[in-house]
């Protein structure tokens, strides 16, 4: 790759609110230097004109599910996660390769667009992850550009193993149909993502793999102390989704007599390696568990409200020592990938729970969780500041479009009132991926067609299991609200 001088754009410093012009110079995919406004160029520099442009380093999303995006429109108005989780099938179900790399494509060009240039992505693949699988979802990223962390989400229980009493709960026309649902064994998915990452083939500058246990109670502790092992074993970060209702919660203490997170220490999962995603129903000792233990956590405020899970306690999380990110979650539980809301939201719903607003999150802390934190979490150093020497992994945004005009303090303007519509260019490891608003490595209109298309014959596909889950969803949904009593 050639080098690049930027010259005449405006430089956010989150730190200290302001966005002044300097010169950027990029080579071999990193800023090599930040210079004064005006300096000349390196004599072998492609000249890149950023007039008029506020420079701001990527967003970094710590937790999304790339199978949503196929799923948008899915999610019913006022459905809980657990309901949602019921119709997984209806979702996700009898999807091909090329529709896994679909998914991830399409929200790979949301993210970028939306001003994102890595993701930590828990895909999901029935009954096990394959390397065709695993794959179709790599060279999703790879094609749009984007940094991405691919960690299959596994089970080896179903929601309906995983609930005591829940099957008995349904009408009893469909207990069988959910019966047949059950997850498939641990040593499968282990298998399974062992042979993957012994045959890993992808640029890990770029893409790299990571392990996925998903909800605490649907997996075994068998299968939980076999992630570990894994990831261990292949130096790999996990995540898993923690106390993310309050049903969850209450039926891990009620099977293990201690909260999930001091369930989780007991099998050695707590270590820096894991990032817990939600972690909305932690105890009163779990915050300062996992901050001990070096654990991260992943606040998602947009599927956290959409699902009605609530609100997570980031304040206290940040006084106990914890490292937290921030994600969007999957496109059918946010209806999008837009890390800018995402932070946004991760801002004003800390001024919902008190009156103190030195407890707030302020716009650099927010925005903090939102590049760099973040990054930490997925692995990838040196990204999520412009500096010299760090990743350029560059948003170019439009400061003629009314969000900045007039332009008083870049930073706040870029939390409370950034939607992506500036978004102008973006450049992920000193290469463009969309400039002027075009993509320069994936053609987006194809891709626009092709989902339409697989979006219909996936509805038709997956008929059956639609109607299965709306039968059943007013019978979850009572069971879980029963269940969900403290005591």
């Amino acid at each position: 790759m050639r080098r690049l001088f930027i010259r005449g754009g405006r430089i956010l410093d989150i730190e200290r609110g302001l966005a002044e012009r300097a010169e950027l110079v990029v080579a071999k995919g990193a800023i090599e230097g930040v210079l004064p406004a005006d300096a000349a160029p390196p004599e072998d520099a492609e000249i890149v004109d950023a007039e008029d442009r506020l420079l701001v380093p990527g967003l970094v999303n710590a937790h999304t599910h790339a199978h949503g995006a196929l799923g948008k429109g899915l999610v019913g108005d006022r459905v809980p996660l657990e309901v949602f989780l019921s119709a997984g099938g209806a979702i996700n179900g009898s999807r091909t390769a090329q529709d896994k790399y679909l998914s991830a494509a399409l929200s790979a060009v949301e993210m970028v667009r939306r001003g994102c240039t890595a993701a930590y992505d828990l895909f999901i693949e029935y009954p096990v992850p394959s390397a065709e699988g695993v794959d179709a979802v790599a060279e999703a990223y790879r094609d749009v550009g984007m940094r991405a962390v691919i960690a299959p989400t596994m089970a080896d229980r179903s929601l309906f193993e995983a609930l005591p009493g829940l099957v008995e709960a349904l009408p009893e026309e469909r207990r069988d149909a959910v019966r047949r649902l059950a997850a498939a064994p641990y040593e499968a998915s282990i298998a399974a993502c062992r042979a993957i990452l012994q045959g890993w083939r992808h640029d890990r500058a770029l893409i790299r793999p990571a392990v996925a246990p998903t909800i605490p109670l649907h997996c075994s502790d068998a299968f939980l102390v076999a992630c570990r092992n894994l990831a261990r074993e292949f130096d790999l970060r996990m995540q898993t989704h923690l106390a993310e209702t309050r049903l969850q919660a209450v039926l891990g203490r009620r099977k293990y007599g201690k909260s999930l997170t001091a369930h989780l220490g007991d099998l050695g999962l707590l270590d820096e390696r894991l990032s817990a995603a939600h972690a909305v129903w932690l105890e009163g000792d779990d915050m300062r568990r996992l901050a001990d233990a070096g654990c991260a956590v992943v606040h998602n405020p947009m599927s956290n409200l959409r699902i009605g899970s609530g609100v997570a306690p980031v304040r206290a999380m940040l006084d106990a020592g914890l490292r937290v990110g921030i994600g969007t979650d999957a496109s059918n539980t946010s209806d999008g990938q837009n890390m800018f809301e995402a932070a946004r939201l991760a801002a004003y719903l800390s001024r919902s729970s008190t009156p103190e607003t030195a407890r707030w999150l302020s716009v650099e802390e927010t925005l903090r969780l939102a590049t760099i934190s973040s990054a930490e979490i997925l692995g990838f150093e040196k990204v999520g500041r412009l500096a010299a020497g760090w990743k350029a992994d560059i948003v170019f945004l439009d400061l003629g479009h009314i969000t900045y005009v007039p332009l008083r303090h870049p930073a706040r303007q870029l939390l409370f009132a950034e939607s992506g519509a500036a978004v102008a260019s973006v450049m992920i490891d000193g290469r463009f991926v969309l400039r002027d608003g075009r993509f320069l490595t994936i053609d987006e209109a194809a891709l626009k067609r092709r989902a339409e298309a697989a979006a219909a014959r996936l509805d038709a596909a997956n008929a059956g299991a639609a109607k299965l889950a709306d039968a059943i969803a007013e019978a979850v949904g009572l069971f879980c609200i029963g269940q969900s009593a403290p005591g």
